[in-house]
């Protein structure tokens, strides 16, 4: 087999088959579910929109109906996606999926990541200043060094 052979281009196959994006709401990150939706449909690719509902333990001890609020985020960001996408049916066509997950924002995206079989992921950047000195969800899947991931400010 000649060098030429062993390392054809197949167009079609090569890029992201799967590209996770985190939203929460915040604008970050519904510029990031843009960015990511521009990528995915490019390449052809599954767009699979992440929003992952926070378990607040201190305020379920004080009996807020957290569960609740985090349903109805989830809701109202499914709400948001559909209207976007009929906005754009016979002018783009994205395959996109919307997937709820529970815990904290890194492990819900990683576990996301992981069972979708992710090629890249897109989030937002952080707004949160205590971020600077903790770290944010982004930089932490940054250094999982797992897949590409993509920051959109």
């Amino acid at each position: 087999m000649t060098e030429q052979q062993s390392h054809r281009f197949e167009r079609g196959t090569d890029g992201p088959k799967v590209i996770v994006a985190g939203v929460d709401g915040s604008v970050s990150s519904l510029r990031a579910a843009a960015y990511a939706a521009g990528l995915a449909r490019r390449q052809g690719a599954l767009l699979a929109l992440v929003y992952v509902q926070p378990v607040l333990a201190a305020g379920a001890a004080l009996g807020a109906p957290v569960a609740d609020t985090t349903e109805e985020v989830a809701e109202d960001l499914v709400a948001q996606v559909r209207d976007a996408m009929k906005r754009t049916d016979g002018v783009f066509d994205i395959r996109w999926e919307f997937h709820t997950f529970r815990g904290d924002p890194y492990n819900g995206l990683v576990k996301a990541a992981d069972g979708l079989r992710a090629d890249a992921v897109v989030v937002g950047a952080s707004e949160q200043a205590g971020h600077r000195f903790v770290g944010s969800v982004a930089v932490r899947l940054v250094k999982a060094g797992r897949w590409p991931v993509t920051v959109v400010p």
